[in-house]
């Protein structure tokens, strides 16, 4: 496994690699790997010729200075699991290399309103500095398949309109959840909560497989008012439950009406901020 931390470097190994008839895939990430991002990971390589993962800490898409100076920067073990799960080549640039001076990566793109819903409420911003990102991670990579995880159901949501607005020639393909025994959702924040936030922090997934169990037993605004009580236990605070079209991100009205649903979910435990989907119908 190769660890390469120059753009210029990297085009020329995948410049290399497609002339050699290899197919590429692309997992990004901002380090702080678990279990979801190696199996993304081995997904990616079990696809693919070459499977290349990017860890960067994007400065963009946070909304909070403390936020990323907080979030947790473990290269030397990230790269560890990464040689286990296969990869190929880690992509760990400085902002420098992704952002250099003079050169214009900030888009205008019509989202269709994806990103002014649910995390776009309370992350103002959050989803320009995602697509900016990406954008620029797929140009320095340009991958034949992105590997994104369903926990960042929005984001991924807002990558495939990306994709098919830019026509970037680059399928999206979207890897289930990896929950812990507990049913937590695999997250790099999950390291910031404390052992009792931890443990209590089940309270979401259960919240959630009860909003699909009782799907068709309480109106929409009962199922969501219920679950926000269900979540406001010592310490939790719920900021959104929303019962979505999987495609629009709309809030629907009637479950019958539509054939992809999804309930999205952001919760603070604590000082760490969870987030976490099921979809009812597809």
């Amino acid at each position: 496994m190769k660890i390469i931390k120059k753009v210029a470097q990297l085009q020329k190994e995948i410049t290399k690699l497609k002339k050699a008839g290899k197919t590429i895939g692309f997992t990004p990430t901002m380090g702080a790997l678990h279990k979801g991002h190696v199996t993304l990971a081995k997904q990616m390589v079990k696809e693919n010729d070459i499977g290349i993962v990017s860890i960067f800490v994007n400065p963009t898409q946070f909304n909070e200075a403390s936020d990323l100076k907080n979030y947790p920067r473990t290269l030397k073990n990230d790269a560890a699991l990464l040689e286990k799960a296969k990869v190929h080549i880690v992509f760990a640039p400085s902002n420098e290399e992704v952002y250099p001076k003079g050169l214009k990566t900030t888009l205008k793109l019509d989202l269709k309103g994806l990103d002014k819903r649910m995390e776009g409420q309370f992350r103002k911003g959050h989803f320009a500095g995602v697509c900016q990102v990406v954008k620029r991670l797929l140009d320095i990579t340009t991958p034949d398949s992105l590997y994104m995880g369903q926990k960042d159901f929005q984001q991924f949501t807002i990558i495939d309109q990306m994709i098919a607005a830019l026509k970037i020639p680059t399928r999206l393909v979207v890897c289930d959840i990896v929950r812990e025994k507990s049913g937590l959702a695999m997250s790099s924040r999950n390291s910031r909560l404390t052992g009792d936030h931890k443990k209590r922090a089940t309270i979401i997934y259960e919240t959630l497989q009860w909003i699909k169990k009782n799907k068709n037993r309480y109106s929409l605004s009962d199922l969501k008012q219920k679950a926000l009580d269900k979540m406001s236990i010592p310490g939790f605070k719920p900021e959104y439950v929303s019962i979505v079209n999987g495609n629009t991100l709309k809030n629907i009205r009637k479950m019958g009406a539509h054939d992809y649903v999804v309930v999205c979910t952001a919760v603070w435990a604590g000082e760490v901020r969870l987030i976490d989907n099921i979809i009812l119908k597809k």
